[in-house]
């Protein structure tokens, strides 16, 4: 049998294959059918397989967001090879990192950073490297447009690695999570069932796909189940306020509800036809919650998941299963088992907020290239079961719902997005004249968390914050960069010298209250 992911997912496309697919909703207007995804698809895999590339081989993908951005993430399945999606705000410094980590066969980027990201990857020994662009152009279709639209996919088990996705570790260094064919259909299948997709569903993505919630769980949703997508390649909150009348499932992380609840154009009319709005990837403020079910007659359904496992829990989709709180992130998925556990390794007692480890089919293997890492995070039990131990702390109620009460090691979600304090501490730990750093996140109406750092300063140095800021900007993606530096003589240290970052937040966690 084979198990390949895209496989499952052509199997949801509809009979017919004229049907529109994909319809774009910025710039012009265009329509992709079924059947151009079928055939366009074909043409990539044909060409990634005309490479003779060994077998496990890594497609290394920075790319804008587009429907042929899409495809391609479709033909490396197809193909039988990785995917490596890689956010479109890494800067140089951490694409080089991922390359040589990963060691990628094929290489595809915009084709404005062709010539330092092709210089990256050949020095790595990347042997090709194509472009693509949001406009249609570049190498990569170029190169396919010559071969057949005729492809039988690549037969996969549901063990071979599918995609590796790069998570940001706490000290500095990422870590590359190996997800298989059968991590992703396990978890894809589950969704569709328990989230209620139904024929003649139409979804508004309107997320980054270089990542699980717009790549994962929104792409193979609507796939899956055949439902047409309108496509925006950004988000842009007056635009998908005025296409909601024609949807009926929407997937944001909270910054975008915030920013649609700033539009007169969103109103209970507008929302007449939705079914479903999913939140995620950060936590969302009960004020949004609230706001968004006055606004819309909608209550939000709030998921947990992360890179190495996808989703995770659930608030319940129908009503007879119970009703949608705010602050939580509902019951364990089918086939998920989830545990909370205390610092003496027992399972902690109902309400008693612990470490979450979890495990089920949909829970990857391990970590690239990081054998001593993936045995720390995670655990067996006496009687041999694995659990993954997420790094993420929260309790279960007397009726099995979970709250995420914080995150272990500092993570700052900022607009969905994962920073990790360690890394920006070490660019600034190596500025000139910066003794030592602390990098914190404080609350923002908009992002969630807004990361700012505060810097002790070498004596007789007095580094400028401003400059400070320019110079990760070129470093570092953009949403890791401290909206605010402040220099300081000393930071906070508790008996035993460790830094009292709560201390930090809470001398700033009014900073941005009027943001």
């Amino acid at each position: 049998m084979n198990h390949n992911l895209f496989a499952a997912l052509r199997a949801g496309f509809p009979e017919d294959l004229s049907e529109c697919a994909v319809q774009t909703a910025d710039g012009a207007a265009l329509f992709y059918t079924w059947r151009d995804l079928e055939l366009a698809t074909a043409k990539i895999a044909n060409l990634l397989e005309s490479l003779d590339l060994p077998v496990g081989s890594r497609v290394a993908v920075q790319t804008e967001k587009s429907v042929e951005a899409m495809m391609l993430y479709l033909a490396v399945l197809r193909a039988g090879l990785v995917y490596l999606p890689l956010n479109t705000a890494y800067q140089s410094t951490e694409v080089e990192y991922f390359i040589a980590n990963a060691e990628p066969a094929v290489v595809v980027c915009s084709g404005r950073n062709f010539g330092w990201f092709s210089k990256l990857a050949f020095t790595a020994g990347t042997a090709h490297v194509f472009t693509l662009n949001e406009d249609r152009t570049g190498s990569l279709l170029q190169r396919a447009a010559h071969h057949s639209d005729q492809h039988t996919p690549a037969v996969k088990s549901a063990d071979d690695m599918a995609a590796i996705l790069y998570t940001s570790g706490t000290t500095g260094r990422s870590k590359g999570a190996m997800l298989s064919h059968g991590n992703l259909l396990s978890n894809a299948r589950t969704l569709q069932s328990h989230w209620g997709w139904q024929r003649g569903d139409v979804l508004i993505h309107a997320l980054p796909i270089f990542h699980v919630h717009g790549l994962f769980v929104a792409i193979h949703g609507a796939l899956l189940n055949g439902s047409k997508m309108i496509w925006f390649s950004q988000f842009n909150a007056v635009a998908v306020a005025a296409r909601l009348p024609e949807a009926t499932v929407f997937m944001g992380v909270p910054t975008l509800y915030v920013r649609l609840l700033a539009e007169p154009g969103l109103s209970a009319e507008a929302c007449r036809r939705m079914r479903l709005f999913v939140a995620g990837s950060a936590p969302l403020l009960a004020e949004t919650f609230k706001a968004w079910r006055e606004r819309t007659g909608h209550t939000i359904l709030e998921r947990y998941g992360m890179s190495e496992t996808v989703m995770l829990t659930s608030n319940p989709y129908s009503a007879a299963d119970g009703e949608r709180r705010a602050g939580t992130v509902g019951l364990p998925l089918p086939g998920v088992v989830l545990r909370v556990m205390n610092e003496r390794g027992s399972t902690c007692a109902v309400d008693d907020i612990g470490g979450i480890e979890v495990r089920g089919p949909n829970v990857f293997s391990g970590y690239w290239k990081m054998p001593e890492k993936t045995a720390e995070e995670f655990s067996t039990d006496a009687t041999g079961q694995r659990w993954f131990k997420t790094g993420d702390v929260g309790k279960v109620d007397a009726f099995g719902v979970v709250t995420i009460v914080g995150r272990s090691k500092d993570l700052i979600i900022t607009g969905g997005y994962n920073v990790y304090p360690a890394e920006i501490e070490g660019y600034l730990n190596d500025m000139p004249g910066v003794a030592e750093s602390a990098v914190i996140g404080t609350p923002h109406a908009d992002f969630g968390e807004a990361v700012i750092a505060v810097v002790v300063a070498c004596a007789g140095a007095s580094p400028d914050a401003s400059a400070m800021v320019a110079s990760l900007k070129a470093r570092i993606a953009n949403f890791k960069v401290p909206k605010r530096i402040f220099v300081v003589s000393e930071l906070p240290r508790n008996a035993m010298g460790k830094v009292q970052k709560n201390l930090l937040r809470d001398e700033h966690k009014a900073l941005f209250a009027a943001a």
